[in-house]
């Protein structure tokens, strides 16, 4: 994570960076972070001005790291964490005639394209820079997570609403791009309360013990990948009560199969479209049966889980967390299974590399602001080619996903796919009389020789 100055020291990377770029192309280019309204002034400008529009909260990795600290594991003591998103409107400026804001939109583009990531390297050179004093005491270069910068598709409308009421100045050439993720802890400490000595509820009926997990395995094994078909195998402590509910996310389910120490759970009782790929947030919840209103007992005052077996409960985590007796939350992965992959608009001459378009269909729903990535390993035993490819920015949720690849060299390829560091799984050839057993054999696709 990183201190107050993360913000300005992302801005300083990214004008460093295009500044480096731009002079390449057009000599005398300037790279500036000036309101667009104050470019130029009375005199034209020849350049690039990088402009911070809009911040937007990540609610979902700034969860991810308060989880972390709560668990103590990285060692944090600060109580929240702001997870932000950079949106930065990027405008050209120079002489029409000679269409140098094109050629300076193409520097950029290309300088972006190359360079997704700020690295360690580009933010410690520009610390370092004598032109960014005031970025000394940042210490961004120090944050875990990565700072991606990915090109945002805005419609010609949401372009006119940024420079005509935004920015109130006529549209000048520009592209949109967000640097995501920049983490930002609190200052204030994590306080602890005192041990409670009973345990008592409105100081009418007592507390069960309280849950604990100590792990989320799949009941195929401890080092078996958790997939949208596998049942998940609860162990801990007082996992059992009158009402035993496990919360992964903000979906409830009521198991049938419980032990005070072990809970089974089989992921094909969520609806299909809910699960996702990536990491999940999993806790055991005792309720106490007083509390639950007539219609979730039935009506009967019995206990709802001899009901149908994971039967889903149309109800409300936090209005439920009032009511109950909590574990702990621990995080498990779900991976993708790769059902489905084709390759087409095949382009290229003979003896060039190929581009084209791998189109993959997962069991899990892809999110729109998931981050996938494409990895493809050459089934060759001569200096085998892999490649990485990630998809760009969707407007909607699928289970089809769509990544254009490029210089990739003709051959046979086995395919997996990343979603939010989620990685799926290869097939493995379990025919004993098969010349490639116990070796790789699928998904894969292959990249045609030129016709």
């Amino acid at each position: 994570m990183s201190n107050h100055l993360a913000i300005a020291t992302v801005t300083a990377t990214l004008q460093r960076m295009l500044q480096t770029a731009i002079q390449i192309s057009l000599e005398g280019a300037r790279a500036t972070t000036v309101r667009p309204n104050e470019v130029g002034g009375a005199t034209p400008q020849t350049g690039v001005n990088i402009f911070l529009y809009q911040v937007v909260n990540n609610h979902t990795l700034a969860q991810n790291a308060e989880m972390r600290n709560r668990s103590g594991r990285m060692g944090e003591t600060k109580r929240w964490v702001s997870a932000l998103d950079l949106h930065y409107m990027i405008s050209f400026y120079g002489n029409e005639i000679e269409l140098e804001p094109q050629r300076l939109m193409g520097s950029v583009i290309r300088a972006l394209t190359d360079q997704r990531v700020l690295t360690k390297e580009l933010i410690d050179d520009t610390v370092a820079d004598s032109n960014f004093t005031f970025l000394a005491d940042s210490d961004l270069m120090e944050q875990v997570e990565e700072i991606n910068i990915i090109p945002l598709d805005l419609s010609l409308e949401d372009l006119s609403k940024v420079w005509s009421v935004f920015f109130q100045t006529p549209y000048n050439l520009s592209v949109a791009y967000r640097a995501t993720v920049v983490m930002i802890p609190g200052e204030t400490p994590s306080e602890k309360a005192l041990p409670v000595r009973s345990r008592q509820f409105g100081g009418i009926v007592p507390f069960f013990n309280q849950p604990k997990i100590d792990r989320v395995i799949s009941l195929a094994g401890q080092f078996e990948a958790i997939l949208s078909d596998s049942t998940l195998l609860i162990e801990g402590k007082h996992l059992k009560s009158n009402i035993t509910e496990v919360w992964i996310g903000e979906m409830q389910l009521t198991p049938t199969e419980i032990s005070d120490t072990k809970i089974k759970l089989p992921l094909t009782s969520l609806p299909a479209e809910s699960l996702r790929a990536g990491m999940q947030t999993l806790q055991v919840l005792h309720r106490n049966l007083r509390l639950i209103p007539t219609s979730a007992n039935n009506g009967a005052g019995t206990n709802p889980t001899s009901s149908s077996a994971n039967q889903m409960l149309p109800l409300n985590k936090q209005s439920t967390l009032s009511s109950a007796v909590q574990s702990n939350v621990v995080s498990f992965l779900i991976r993708p299974r790769v059902t489905k992959v084709s390759v087409s608009k095949w382009q290229g001459a003979i003896d060039e590399p190929r581009v084209a378009e791998v189109r993959v269909r997962t069991d899990v729903t892809i999110g729109r602001k998931q981050r996938v990535i494409l990895v493809m390993n050459e089934l060759s035993t001569e200096n085998p080619a892999a490649y990485l490819f990630e998809a760009a920015p969707r407007r909607t949720d699928s289970v089809w996903i769509t990544i254009p690849i490029k210089e990739v060299k003709s051959g046979r390829y086995l395919v997996r796919l990343q979603v939010d560091g989620a990685e799926s799984q290869l097939t493995v050839d379990t025919n004993r009389n098969s010349p490639t057993f116990n070796q790789f054999i699928g998904p894969k696709i292959v990249i045609k020789e030129p016709i």
